[in-house]
């Protein structure tokens, strides 16, 4: 009887020993594809940099559905590892609004709002307010996420609220100004995600005498007047001295509402020919496209429908790079092909390129909206629609053959557009690798989508391999049982 006892407060004290042990060495083994529960090197880089204690206050309700539980699970897990990695320089708690009024209306206040969400229960399903936000905070200072999306950017939102937080001076970003540029307002949405990390600045390039030397990185979006000679060596100045360009620029134009399609020179494309890039004055069509609304009339009857239109793009294959890396679908409008017509002492990588069925239409042109479209119409692949020019200075240009992709109330609604511009910016401008965070997310994928083959053999695999391991377990255990008697058999014998 003591024997047993023994064993079993050893048994306990072990088990109480390596919890303890795990508060303080925190492990996990991710098998994920994208090493999704693996901290980046950007965030244990700025965990470890720490100079002044961060807390996070969890606003997450409880008794939820299994799918939204996990989050708050994943949530905690990661906070344990920021507080180890940062050595204590990250404090955390969690409450749970639901229990208490004021605590409810301190989440509220804070800007963490309630969501909806449906709970089954008894066979009935009814709707139950939850919260799943979080506040960061640093001396005076303090940042809010309000919502954790379940298999979202977690650790992005996590990692950039603390780096905002920290960071005493934010790098500047320029925005072009002064040939008919889209300004802040209009690219909202950009900005708002790099105002994170940067200060978004205007820049009135023909007014300048130079560009501002705080500026590595700066953004011409969209331009419509012509660029004077003496601007665009002030971009090659800048260029020269190791900035960087986002530049997105329209190299043909198309109205629906006269259903033409023409070229435009405003000198950008000759600049960049002198650089070793050209962007041909063409229409690029793509059998994945985007639609367009049509009025079509039945009798006396007038409706709008929607109608497939393939100078509209869409691209769903990117190339590997950081980034494009996350990103699941990019519209684009009017885009032209791109060619890298330069010398070995610059580097042409392309990071867009249309489908293995796309083609090409000559500027100017006619939209011809009722056409039936076939495969001939479509004769060749994987044409370039955006890449990085990188220079023998250091210096580096990516280029997009479409202007408009990214300003708010056009194809920028798009949120993939939004984040290839921020991305861009981000890679450009960030040595901290937080780029490689934005999109990085548990990727949904439903078993329906599956094969049936592979449905069959997950649906299988996760019955019969819990059964499977306790029979091995079994088997195991039997014959190191009976490999012992057989061995006290014979010393007895003997």
């Amino acid at each position: 009887m003591m024997k047993n006892t023994i064993s079993v407060l050893l048994i306990a004290g072990i088990v109480i020993f390596i919890n303890v042990l795990s508060r303080q060495f925190f492990f996990r083994w991710d098998i994920t594809e994208g090493k999704q529960y693996t901290l980046s090197k950007a965030t244990k880089d700025i965990l470890r940099n720490l100079e002044d204690p961060v807390t996070v206050k969890a606003y997450f309700s409880e008794d939820l559905p299994a799918n939204v539980a996990k989050t708050e699970r994943d949530f905690r897990e990661m906070l344990i590892e920021y507080s180890n990695l940062s050595k204590g320089y990250v404090d955390y708690e969690f409450v749970n609004p639901n229990e208490d009024p004021t605590v409810e209306q301190e989440a509220v206040q804070n800007g963490i709002a309630p969501v909806m969400i449906n709970v089954r229960e008894k066979d009935q399903v009814k709707q139950q307010k939850a919260f799943l936000g979080a506040i960061i905070k640093l001396g005076e200072q303090q940042e809010v996420i309000p919502f954790v999306q379940p298999g979202g950017a977690m650790e992005y939102s996590l990692t950039t609220s603390i780096k905002k937080l920290s960071v005493l001076d934010k790098p500047s970003i320029g925005l072009i100004q002064g040939h008919g540029e889209p300004g802040l307002n209009e690219l909202a949405q950009v900005v708002q995600s790099l105002s994170v990390l940067y200060n978004v600045e205007p820049i009135d390039l023909p007014s300048s005498a130079e560009i501002d030397i705080r500026f590595r990185t700066i953004a011409m979006i969209a331009p419509k007047d012509t660029i004077a000679p003496t601007e665009f060596a002030k971009l090659d100045a800048f260029l020269e001295r190791g900035g960087n360009l986002f530049l997105a620029f329209d190299r043909v134009t198309g109205d629906l509402s006269t259903a033409s399609g023409t070229a435009v020179d405003i000198g950008v494309n000759q600049w960049l020919s002198g650089k070793g890039l050209t962007v041909d004055d063409s229409f690029v069509t793509d059998a994945s496209c985007g639609n367009v609304t049509v009025q079509q009339r039945s009798g006396f009857l007038t409706f709008n429908s929607q109608v497939s239109f393939p100078f509209l793009p869409v691209i769903n294959k990117f190339s590997e790079h950081p980034i494009t890396d996350g990103l699941e679908q990019v519209i684009l409008e009017f885009a032209s092909p791109v060619r890298f017509t330069g010398d070995s002492l610059s580097r042409f990588t392309p990071i867009l390129t249309s489908s293995e069925k796309s083609g090409t239409v000559k500027a100017p042109t006619y939209f011809d909206i009722n056409k039936q479209w076939s495969e001939a119409d479509f004769p060749q692949q994987n044409l370039t629609l955006g890449g990085i020019l990188q220079g023998i200075n250091g210096s580096r240009i990516i280029v997009v053959s479409d202007g408009s992709f990214a300003i708010s109330g056009q194809r920028g609604q798009n949120p993939d557009n939004v984040s290839l511009m921020v991305n861009g910016i981000d890679w450009l401008s960030d040595d901290t690798g937080l780029i490689e965070l934005r999109t990085k997310g548990v990727t949904s994928r439903p078993i329906d989508d599956l094969e049936d083959g592979q449905r069959s053999f997950i649906k299988y695999l996760n019955f019969l391999l819990p059964i499977l391991l306790v029979l091995i377990y079994g088997f195991v255990r039997t014959q190191k049982n009976k490999n012992i008697r057989l061995r006290r058999m014979q010393e007895r014998w003997t």
